[in-house]
C-alpha cells in the first residue's frame, strides 16, 4: 500500500482550481487507486486534488510584499484578463466560491503556487486534466513536518506577488518557491536536534533525577531481598526484612570471573558471521544502522556447551549455591558498564544522543545519553537486550531444575518445575527466533543505553525472571494434572494473543499490501504509516502486552498459593507494562497527532478489555 503524505482530518493548504492560490483545507479522504485527496474548503466546497496540489502548513515562509497588486480584487482582475491563457476553467459556481475565499478583509497577502486544476459538478467529483505539474512531492519536507496538525487563523494567510500571464515569470516564481521550501526544510531538522539533546525538566520520566536515583538504589536492594527471602523456610512478607548474611559472603572473585566469561562468550557468538543482516528503523538524522540477526544461533551454541558440560560432569549447581554472589557480581558489572557508557557519551555527537537526554547527570546516567553506542560494528545495547541476560535466564532455570533434584533428592524434576522451565523456554526461544521485532521497540529506537537498560538486561532479567524456579528449589509444590492442564491452556491462550498480535503488526509493517491483511481496517496518518484498527489491534491498543501478562500469570501458578513471593514477578510486570503503555501513548500522540486520537476513539481500551 503506497504511503500517503496527509492524514484524514489534517488541515493543510490546497490550491484552488484554475489558479495559483493556496487556501486552508481539511483532508477528508484519499482514493487508494487514483491517490487523489478529497478536501473541504472553508466555504464548504469539496474538491479532489492531487498530492502535489497540497502543501503542509509548515512549508511556507511568511514574506511581506509591498505591491498593491497582491490584493484580492486586483488578482481577480488579473485572472479575468488572462482567461484565454488558462488550460481549463471551472464552472461559475466554483469560481464564485473562489472569490469568496479571496474576499478576506484586511488580509494583505495570499500564498500562490502553481497546481493542477480540478472541477466539480453538483455533488459528484471529477478529475480535470490541466497543465503538467512542475513542483513534485518533496519527501525531505514530508519527513520533517510536524506530526500534529493544527488549525491556523485567517490571519495566517500569506501572499507573494505573482502575475499569471508571463510564462517566464511563472517559471521563475516556481523556482523561488522551490528554493524557499528547501530553506524551510532545514529549519525543523535543527529544531529536532535541539529537542533530542535538551529535554525539558517537566518532560523527564521516572520522577526526574530524584526518581532515577531512588530506582538505582531501590532495584538492587529489592533484588537481594527477594533472593534472601527465597532461601527462608517461611518466605512470608511478615518476616521482612530477612536476616542478612555476613558482608564478606556477598562477594567472590571467582564468581565475578565466571560472569565476565559468560558475557564475553556471548559477545563472541554475536560476532560470528552467521545470520542475516538487516537495517534498523531510520534514526533522527536519517541513518539506518545494520544489525546481524544470529541470536537463535547463539542459543544453539550455548545449548551445545551446556550439554557438553553436563556430559563431562561439571557441577552446574555451583550457580545455585552462589546465586546471591552471582547477582552481586552481575550488578557490579552493570554499574561499571553504565559508567563506561556515560563517559563515552560525553564525546558523542548530537546526532548520536538519545531523545531522553536532559542535562541532569543523575537522570542521564540512569536513562542513557547515547542512543546506539557501538564499538566498531558491535552494538552494545542491541547485544545486551537479547543475549547475556535472556539466554542466561534459561540456563539459570535449567540449573534450578538440577538443583531441585539434588536438594529434594528426586530422581526426576517436579511437574511444577517442568512447567516453569518449559513455559519460559518457549518465551525465550520465541524472542530469539523473532529477533528482528526488537528493532522496532522503544528500547532500541527511543531509550538511550544507561543504567536502566544495563541493569535490567544483565541483572533483573536473569535473576528476577527466574524467581519462580529459584523458589521451587526450597519450596516444592505438587501440581495435579488437572490443574496443570488449566495452567497450560492459560499459557497457550496468552501466547496465542502475544504472538498473533506481534506477527500481525510485523507483517503489516513489512508489506501492507499482503492479501492476508486485506480484511484489516486502517487509519491513515501524516507520517506515512498506517494504524491498524481491526484484528488484534482493534481489540485493545496493546494486545501483545495483554498476552504477555497472561503468560506471566501462568509462570507463577505452578508455585501454588502459599506465599505471594512467586507472584512478585506478575505484580512487577503489570506495573512495568502499564508504565510502558503510558510512555507509548505519549510518543504515539506526538508522532501521529489527530490520527492517534481517532484510533483511541475507535479502540478505547489500552491493555485489559472493558477494564483499562
Amino acid at each position: 500500500m503506497p504511503s500517503r503524505k496527509f492524514a484524514d482530518g489534517e488541515v493543510v493548504r490546497g490550491r484552488w482550481p484554475g489558479s495559483s492560490l493556496y487556501y486552508e483545507v481539511e483532508v477528508l479522504s484519499q482514493d487508494s487507486k487514483s491517490r487523489l485527496y478529497t478536501v473541504k474548503y472553508k466555504d464548504g466546497t469539496e474538491l479532489e486534488l492531487k498530492e502535489s496540489d497540497i502543501k503542509p502548513l509548515t512549508s511556507f515562509r511568511q514574506r511581506k510584499s509591498g505591491s498593491s497588486s497582491s490584493s484580492p480584487s486586483r488578482r481577480r482582475g488579473s485572472r479575468s484578463r488572462s482567461r484565454s491563457r488558462s488550460p481549463g476553467r471551472p464552472p461559475k459556481s466554483i469560481r464564485r466560491s473562489a472569490s469568496q475565499h479571496a474576499e478576506i478583509k484586511d488580509k494583505k497577502e495570499i500564498v500562490e503556487i502553481n497546481l493542477c486544476p480540478l472541477k466539480q459538478s453538483g455533488n459528484s467529483i471529477s478529475r480535470y486534466n490541466g497543465k503538467p505539474d512542475r513542483i513534485g512531492r518533496n519527501d525531505v519536507s514530508h519527513r520533517n513536518i510536524q506530526d500534529k496538525p493544527y488549525l491556523s487563523q485567517e490571519s495566517s494567510y500569506l501572499a507573494t506577488q505573482y502575475s499569471l500571464r508571463p510564462r517566464k515569470e511563472e517559471i521563475r516564481f516556481e523556482e523561488i518557491i522551490s528554493q524557499e521550501e528547501r530553506n524551510v526544510v532545514k529549519e525543523p531538522k535543527s529544531v529536532k536536534i535541539f529537542e533530542i539533546t535538551a529535554t525539558e525538566p517537566e518532560d523527564l520520566e521516572f520522577g526526574g533525577g530524584f526518581g532515577a536515583f531512588s530506582i538505582m538504589i531501590g532495584l538492587p536492594v529489592m533484588l537481594f531481598m527477594l533472593l534472601l527471602m527465597c532461601r527462608e523456610k517461611d518466605p512470608s512478607l511478615v518476616n521482612l526484612p530477612p536476616p542478612l548474611p555476613p558482608l564478606a559472603s556477598f562477594w567472590e572473585t571467582r564468581v565475578f570471573g565466571v560472569c565476565l566469561l559468560w558475557f564475553f562468550l556471548q559477545a563472541l557468538f554475536h560476532l560470528l558471521p552467521v545470520g542475516k543482516v538487516v537495517e534498523g528503523t531510520p534514526l533522527y538524522d536519517g541513518r539506518r544502522l545494520k544489525y546481524r540477526l544470529n541470536g537463535f544461533y547463539a542459543f544453539i551454541l550455548t545449548s551445545v556447551i551446556i550439554g557438553i558440560s553436563l556430559y563431562w560432569g561439571i557441577e552446574l549447581c555451583y550457580v545455585y549455591d552462589h546465586f546471591l554472589q552471582f547477582a552481586v557480581a552481575a550488578t557490579v558489572f552493570s554499574v561499571a558498564l553504565s559508567i563506561y557508557l556515560y563517559v563515552r557519551s560525553l564525546k558523542a555527537s548530537k546526532e548520536e544522543l538519545s531523545p531522553g537526554k536532559s542535562g541532569n547527570i543523575v537522570y542521564d546516567f540512569f536513562i542513557g545519553r547515547e542512543l546506539n553506542p557501538r564499538i566498531g560494528h558491535f552494538d552494545l545495547k542491541y547485544f545486551c537486550e537479547l543475549r547475556p541476560g535472556l539466554i542466561g535466564w534459561v540456563v539459570i532455570n535449567l540449573i534450578m531444575l538440577l538443583a531441585e533434584m539434588k536438594v529434594q533428592q528426586r530422581e526426576t524434576p517436579s511437574l511444577a518445575m517442568i512447567l516453569v522451565n518449559s513455559f519460559q523456554l518457549l518465551y525465550v526461544v520465541d524472542a530469539l527466533w523473532n529477533e528482528e521485532a526488537l528493532l522496532t521497540t522503544m528500547d532500541i529506537i527511543h531509550d538511550g543505553f544507561g543504567f536502566m537498560l544495563a541493569f535490567g538486561d544483565l541483572v533483573w532479567v536473569p535473576f528476577v525472571y527466574s524467581l519462580q524456579a529459584f523458589y521451587l528449589v526450597s519450596h516444592p509444590n505438587e501440581v495435579s494434572w488437572l490443574f496443570a492442564s488449566v495452567i497450560i491452556a492459560l499459557k497457550f491462550s496468552g501466547y496465542t494473543v502475544f504472538r498473533c498480535a506481534n506477527s500481525q503488526k510485523n507483517a503489516f509493517r513489512k508489506n501492507p499490501d499482503d492479501p492476508n491483511l486485506a480484511h484489516l481496517k486502517i487509519i491513515h496518518t501524516s507520517s506515512g504509516k498506517n494504524l491498524l484498527v481491526s484484528g488484534w489491534w482493534g481489540f485493545v491498543r496493546h494486545p501483545n502486552y495483554l498476552g504477555d501478562l497472561i503468560m506471566a500469570l501462568s509462570w507463577s501458578l505452578p508455585c501454588g498459593f502459599n506465599h505471594i513471593l512467586p507472584y512478585i514477578y506478575v505484580i512487577y510486570f503489570t506495573i512495568l507494562l502499564i508504565h510502558r503503555e503510558a510512555r507509548d501513548e505519549h510518543q504515539c500522540k506526538k508522532k501521529y497527532g489527530l490520527a492517534w486520537e481517532k484510533y483511541c476513539q475507535r479502540v478505547p481500551y489500552r491493555i485489559f478489555p472493558y477494564i483499562y
